[in-house]
């Protein structure tokens, strides 16, 4: 299981990612992070729920109430032009990241 201080981390870059998929909302978020990870990645509403109200705060995204096709009312959070901005600052710094560690460890 991953630490909850690279858990923390990650995710305003990883929801930002996901959202630059496109519009989608919380519960989806959570298993399509699940899915991505392969497992290792467990969030919880607890976690990404105050990181999409700051987000939204932030002015990288915004989100909308809709009725699901099932009937459901869900809160869609979709990625502005700011925030696209920041998920390209982010994936930068990340790939920086990414690349001292490879250079450290070698690779996986």
């Amino acid at each position: 299981m991953v630490s909850k201080d690279l858990v923390a981390a990650s995710s305003r870059p990883m929801i930002l990612g996901i959202l630059a998929q496109g519009e989608n909302y919380g519960y989806e978020i959570i298993r399509r992070v699940r899915e991505l990870s392969d497992g290792e990645l467990e969030w919880t509403d607890g976690m990404l729920y105050p990181v999409l109200r700051r987000l939204e705060a932030d002015g990288l995204i915004v989100s909308e109430w809709r009725v699901s096709d099932a009937g459901r009312r869900r809160r869609y959070y979709q990625i502005n032009g700011d925030g696209a901005e920041a998920l390209a600052t982010e994936r930068k710094q990340w790939r920086a990241v990414h690349g001292t560690l490879e250079k450290v460890w070698g690779p996986a």
